[in-house]
């Protein structure tokens, strides 16, 4: 049987902290940020981290969790 390999797209989207958790970006802020209202740009600043769920799915997908 073959190695499982890493979905390589995965690699780029998240980080994972010193502590296991797993942090993911936002969408919408990339561009046409112009037309965007302050406080919204503010809130997509933040990274937010993923839900337990989504990382245990994370984990069949990815080899760094």
């Amino acid at each position: 049987m073959p190695k499982m390999k890493t979905h390589s797209s995965l690699k780029d989207r998240l980080k994972v902290t010193g502590t296991g958790k797993v942090k993911r970006y936002k969408a919408y802020k990339n561009h046409l940020l112009s037309g965007k209202s302050a406080r919204q740009k503010r809130v997509l600043g933040s990274n937010p981290v993923m839900a337990a769920g989504d990382v245990r799915r994370l984990k069949q997908q990815i080899s760094l969790l």
